[in-house]
């Protein structure tokens, strides 16, 4: 996101493309605004919280009319640089790789999987999803300037030395599909998607704070 925005709270950033990708549905059937209840139906985030986002960026919207979906999809798609495309690199193309090569996004145009690599000496040289997969021990010569954003879907076990080997290669930000908690420096930023601690999460709930 732009400088002049990163003092937000990191809860609010993170439903930005939430509700980038709702008023894109909404430009798409038509509608022309959109009140705050509105979304918070679709999104499942309450009002109050969506207003309080908004306000971190000024004006959005008017009292009794809502927000202008046109507008509002305008300037998210710049503090969001909608505009830019991110390349990506896979490392670990198992199953939950292949699903990410043949899904690539498909629909968020500015983001796009454009290398990926494995250690199986059989999958080098294939295509899945339009992406070549190279040997990984290539990674360092061959990675991209312009890539500064890695997925990992490796062994647990590995995931802490290729995250190292990715930083050192020039990675800033890793997507962590594998249960290991990485150490990196206060430079590069790690999300952690554990499936299996989200699986368990919501069981609990099911079962300890029923709806």
């Amino acid at each position: 996101m732009k400088s002049d925005h990163t003092k937000i709270p990191q809860a609010t950033a993170k439903r930005l493309p939430l509700y980038y990708r709702f008023l894109e549905n909404l430009q798409t059937s038509g509608k022309q605004r959109v009140s705050s209840t509105e979304l918070s139906e679709a999104v499942k985030v309450d009002s109050a919280t969506i207003r309080r986002d908004f306000s971190y960026f000024g004006a959005l919207g008017k009292k009794g009319y809502g927000y202008n979906v046109s507008y509002l999809l305008s300037f998210f798609r710049k503090t969001l640089d909608q505009d830019e495309l991110t390349k990506v690199v896979l490392v670990g193309v198992g199953n939950l790789g292949t699903a990410f090569l043949h899904y690539n996004f498909s629909k968020n145009n500015n983001t796009q999987i454009v290398m990926a690599f494995d250690v199986v000496e059989e999958k080098i040289g294939q295509e899945v999803g339009g992406v070549t997969i190279h040997e990984y021990a290539t990674l360092k010569e061959t990675l991209p300037d312009d890539v500064t954003v890695a997925i990992l879907t490796v062994p647990a076990s590995a995931a802490q030395g290729i995250a190292d080997e990715l930083i050192e290669a020039g990675i800033k930000g890793i997507l962590n599909f594998t249960p290991a908690r990485l150490t990196v420096p206060e430079t590069v930023r790690v999300h952690h998607i554990d499936l299996s601690v989200e699986l368990q999460a919501l069981v609990y709930f099911l079962k300890h704070y029923p709806i």
